[in-house]
């Protein structure tokens, strides 16, 4: 039997804690062992409650996306294209140059307002064609739509009633002028974003 050194209190042999006041009985080597025990898990006398066990976890590095918060702009990959010499071209090539320009244009509305995956330039071109231009007429519509989203995420002035501009411009036989219009709300865009003009 052992004295209890700090109540004086009968303690069995062997015994870490003093049943009566819960002093440690022992030297640094059972100090140091009761704290891994009360760490590990076990008994705490002093606390007067069992510790539940800590296990080491291997900690997983969570995956980090770069995704664009939603409403905010992302880069631009296209530049800002003189309106004046695309209607040039598209009427010294008989309208070649308007094939690629209608192509370019639709695929960089689609990229400024988040939409790359969208319908692409040359699915556009071709529905045009099957539909004698029908389709063309609703992609004016939508353009205004989506430029009115891509400004709007870049905090510039929007116009509710472009979409209906383009379109009606289109059904009176000046689809130029609609594409023109388009071009100037791209390179504001692409001016935004400090794209050169080319």
């Amino acid at each position: 039997m052992a004295i209890c050194p700090k109540c004086g209190s009968s303690i069995q042999d062997g015994a870490r804690f003093c049943p009566n006041c819960g002093a440690q009985i022992g030297g640094e080597n059972a100090n140091s062992n009761d704290q891994q025990q009360s760490f590990n898990g076990g008994y705490d006398p002093q606390a007067q409650q069992y510790n539940q066990p800590q296990y080491n976890q291997p900690q997983y590095n969570q995956p980090q996306y770069n995704q664009q918060p939603y409403g905010q702009p992302g880069g631009i990959s296209f530049s800002q294209r003189n309106i004046a010499i695309a209607i040039i071209l598209s009427i010294v090539t008989c309208g070649i140059y308007s094939i690629f320009w209608i192509v370019k244009m639709v695929d960089e509305v689609n990229e400024a307002s988040g939409e790359p995956n969208a319908t692409s330039g040359g699915i556009v071109f071709l529905l045009s064609l099957v539909t004698c231009g029908i389709y063309m007429f609703v992609w004016l519509y939508k353009a205004g739509e989506k430029l009115n989203n891509a400004k709007m995420m870049r905090g510039m002035p929007t116009d509710n009633d472009s979409g209906i501009v383009y379109l009606l411009l289109a059904i009176f036989g000046f689809s130029i002028v609609s594409y023109a219009l388009i071009q100037s709300e791209l390179n504001k865009i692409a001016a935004y974003h400090g794209a050169p003009a080319v």
